[in-house]
């Protein structure tokens, strides 16, 4: 298993980052990881994904959300061929905290290929990082 775990602190309320989080349809205007998503944020919902690690190309994916909590969580687990092969499980959990809250953006990779992918996973790290920042930048604009 592989896990990356990053976090940014955002000085608005859970609500105003649970709206920027899930308006899917906004992304590319400010998202320079996550260039894309189709769907809806509902626990069992198929999305359409395309991530852009670094100057690779775009990748999209079909993950199913496993969590849609407002305010709170939002969770989607995506596989590669079959189960087991490369699955990851991506989260974003919002938690207040004085001034503001802490947006803890995550993804556990396992699988048997995951060995394979170590360069492509650490773009994926700081592509997290600036979509955070890209996050924080869009949320407190707003307020």
């Amino acid at each position: 298993m592989r896990r990356l775990a990053t976090a940014v602190d955002i000085d608005a309320a859970a609500a105003a980052i649970w709206r920027v989080l899930v308006d899917f349809a906004a992304y590319p205007e400010w998202n320079p990881f996550i260039r894309r998503i189709e769907g809806e944020p509902r626990v069992g919902t198929r999305l359409q994904v395309t991530v852009q690690p670094g100057d690779r190309r775009p990748m999209t994916f079909k993950p199913t959300i496993l969590v849609a909590e407002p305010e709170r969580e939002l969770r989607w687990l995506g596989r590669v061929l079959l189960p087991g092969v490369f699955d990851g499980e991506h989260t974003f959990v919002i938690e207040p905290k004085q001034g503001g809250c802490r947006l803890r953006h995550e993804e556990s990779f396992r699988g048997l290929l995951v060995p394979l992918f170590g360069g492509m996973l650490v773009e994926t790290e700081r592509g997290f990082t600036a979509m955070n920042e890209a996050l924080k930048r869009r949320v407190e604009a707003r307020r």
